[in-house]
Formats: structure tokens, C-alpha cells, sequence
């Protein structure tokens, strides 16, 4: 081979929810993809479990949508709830049915999603999908990109005419491009446990979805088909034996409902939270993308969903240049559209979101509730609230940038 030859059209560092689907948008189209996956295989982890409407019309053009619709919770509803008070504001995603064709979140953890479009990926001839190989470097030159690899069995280099960088937070190739990741990182942690004690049986009226306020310790629950997710904040000076610890987890979860035996634990995992978005998602013929591109607190459920639309909105821009419709410059687009509403919508709501949900003074907490209960019961005010906080509108604002 020819040292300016690409074996590869792309190359996708990374097979989270961001890499594999550009896998798929452009295997389905013949091009010849190779997804390098630094683990040895798909972790099952509590990373994203909430898809929200556009992103399951987005995965419907792939067939993506039709197979995870049955693995995931069908949730139209869901809450913002007073601790305190037990007061309840109920939105009903059914609002938005005129504007997407599934108007509802899909309770649906991150692992089924990929691991649904990695067995896609691996019936298409044209797509190789290569677990433990690590990108650990990526030069590039007019011609394309050399990525190398670090396997088993050696190190080698592949190469590209284009490269995505859909590598994780702590992305080597958005580091190998010399891209900064500007933003903050709190000092607390998040402490996500699972359990499938039922409490939508303690809980009145209990939805999938719940934003639990309380100046003391708020909370997040979210149901999936077999168990329950408890996020809480912790103090940053706990350490984190403590914090995963037994005697933490179960009194975290006692002060959430106490009951007079110990809770049974699927999954206990600690998260370190940041605010960051890369200083640009394109370097000449490398391109970044989820968490590569940008990280928030999960509050929202925008880290997942971002990744997707980042993914999206990538593979119209670079279908056109492989298709001769434009030059490179056109993946400027791509960053001025996907990394704006980063930095405009995602980094902004997520971090408003996290400061209303622990805010300490109980005058303020009322008063936060009782506007959500007044936008929540009306249609008009409803509607607008949910297609900020479902990405609708931030996908439209998105497009509407040039």
C-alpha cells in the first residue's frame, strides 16, 4: 500500500454511543469504517439511560430505534418533586407529539444501546469492529489521517481519510491534536447505586423520571425494565472507600425510604463531575465528538443524547465531502453548530440545573417548585419547557447556525 493510501474511509476511536453510530450511518452506506475500541469489550456500566425523543428519531433512520425500543421503559412522563413538601410537577411528553415522531423518553442504559448497533455494525462486511485496540497517537497530513494502535499483538498503524475522535473524556486523540478541553470540574462527586427494590410501590404517583428536591440532600430516581437508579451528591472531603462503602451506600438509601431491612445493590459507582467543552471539534481531517468533545453533570440526561446528535449532525457534513458536495472546510460547520449549543444550551441548563437541585435555602425551594407546578399544568408554557429540556429546540438551534 502506498503510504498516502487509505485503507480506511473512517476510522471511530471509541465505541461508546457517538462512534458507533457514525460507524453505522456510513456502513449502511458502503464506505469502509473501522471502530477501535480501547476495552476488550462494551463495559455494562451506569453511564446514560435516558434517550430523549429526537435522538430516537434520529436512530430511527438507522434501525437502531425499532431494536432497543423493546430493551428499554417507554416513559412519558416525568417529575420534579418537592422532598419536603411531597408537592409534584408532572410533564407529559405527550405535549410534543406534533414535533417528533416519539414523543417520549426511552429509559434505555447506554450499554444496550451500543451493544445493539456493535451487532449491526459486525453483519456489515465493510465495517470492522476491533476491540483492545487503543488509539495512542494520531498524525495527519493533507492526504488523511495515521492513527496508531496499540493491540495484543503489537503496535500498528491504520490509516484514514478521516478520523473521529469519539474517545471519552480523557480522549489521546482530541490530547494528540493539541485541542484544549476548557472548563471546570466540581469538587464533589456524584454517587450513582442501583437496586430493584420497587419504590414507585412507596411512592405515590411515581414516575420513571424524578428530580428530587431537598435543601439537605437531593436526588435523582430513574426506573429501567429491572432496576431503580439512585443518584446523590457526596462532600468533597469524603473519600471514596466511604462513599462506596456498605454502611455509606445503605444509609444513603435509607435516608432516601427507610425500611427495616438492608437494601440489595446491583451497581455502585462514584463519578467525578465536569463541566467542559473542547476549544474546537475539528482539526483538519479529525473530528471530535461525545464525551471527546464535551462532558457535563448528568442532570438532564444531555451527555448521551449530545454525543448522538454531535454524531448526526458529523455525518451529513462529512457524507457531502466524501460525496465531492464539499471541500474540508465544511466540517467548520460542524463545529460552529455543534460546539455552540454545547457551550450556549447543554453547558449552561445542565449547570442551572445542578444549582436549583441543591439549592440550600427552603424559601427558594418552594418558590422553584411552585413555577414548575405552574408551567407543568399549562399546555402552552408546558409545551415550551419541554422542548428546551427534551433537545428539541437545541437541535433546531443548532441547524439554524451557519
Amino acid at each position: 500500500m502506498n503510504e498516502d493510501e487509505a485503507s480506511f474511509d473512517l476510522l471511530s476511536a471509541g465505541a461508546g454511543p457517538a462512534g458507533c453510530t457514525t460507524a453505522l450511518y456510513f456502513g449502511q452506506r458502503g464506505y469502509r469504517v473501522a471502530v477501535l475500541e480501547a476495552e476488550a469489550d462494551l463495559p455494562i456500566d451506569l453511564r446514560g439511560s435516558t434517550l430523549h425523543p429526537p435522538s430516537l428519531d434520529l436512530l430511527e433512520s438507522l434501525g437502531v430505534t425499532q431494536r432497543i425500543l423493546p430493551l428499554g421503559l417507554v416513559s412519558p412522563i416525568y417529575q420534579h418533586r418537592d422532598r419536603r413538601s411531597g408537592a409534584i410537577a408532572s410533564f407529559d411528553l405527550s405535549l410534543l407529539a406534533g414535533e417528533t415522531r416519539h414523543p417520549y423518553r426511552l429509559q434505555c442504559e447506554q450499554f444496550k444501546l451500543t451493544r445493539v448497533v456493535c451487532e449491526m455494525l459486525k453483519q456489515l462486511p465493510n465495517v470492522d469492529v476491533l476491540f483492545a485496540h487503543s488509539v495512542t497517537g494520531v498524525t495527519q497530513d493533507s492526504k488523511g489521517v495515521t492513527a496508531t494502535v496499540k493491540t495484543a499483538g503489537g503496535t500498528q498503524q491504520l490509516r484514514a481519510r478521516y478520523l473521529l475522535g469519539s474517545d471519552g473524556a480523557s480522549s489521546v486523540v482530541r490530547k494528540s491534536i493539541g485541542v484544549e478541553f476548557e472548563g471546570f470540574t466540581y469538587p464533589e462527586r456524584f454517587l450513582v447505586v442501583s437496586t430493584p427494590f420497587d419504590f414507585a410501590a412507596v411512592f405515590p404517583q411515581l414516575a420513571n423520571v424524578n428530580y428530587i428536591s431537598d435543601p439537605d440532600e437531593w436526588c435523582v430516581l430513574l426506573k429501567t425494565v429491572t432496576l431503580w437508579r439512585v443518584l446523590v451528591p457526596t462532600r468533597p472531603e469524603q473519600d471514596d472507600e466511604f462513599l462506596l462503602s456498605e454502611e455509606n451506600v445503605q444509609d444513603r438509601l435509607q435516608h432516601l425510604y427507610r425500611r427495616p431491612v438492608a437494601y440489595e445493590i446491583g451497581h455502585r459507582t462514584l463519578y467525578r463531575v465536569h463541566q467542559r467543552v473542547a476549544s474546537t471539534y475539528r482539526v483538519g481531517k479529525v473530528v471530535l465528538a461525545g464525551d471527546a468533545a464535551h462532558i457535563n453533570n448528568p442532570l438532564g440526561g444531555m451527555g448521551m443524547n449530545g454525543g448522538l446528535h454531535d454524531a448526526f449532525n458529523l455525518c451529513e457534513k462529512l457524507l457531502a465531502v466524501f460525496e465531492g458536495r464539499a471541500g474540508d472546510d465544511y466540517l467548520d460547520l460542524y463545529d460552529r453548530q455543534r460546539r455552540t449549543v454545547a457551550q450556549q444550551f447543554v453547558q449552561e441548563q445542565s449547570i442551572r440545573n445542578k444549582e436549583l437541585m441543591e439549592a440550600k435555602d427552603p424559601d427558594l425551594q418552594r418558590k422553584r417548585q411552585a413555577e414548575l407546578m405552574h408551567v407543568a399544568n399549562d399546555p402552552v408554557l408546558a409545551k415550551k419547557f419541554l422542548l428546551k429540556s427534551s433537545m428539541i429546540q437545541s437541535l433546531r438551534d443548532s441547524a439554524a447556525i451557519q
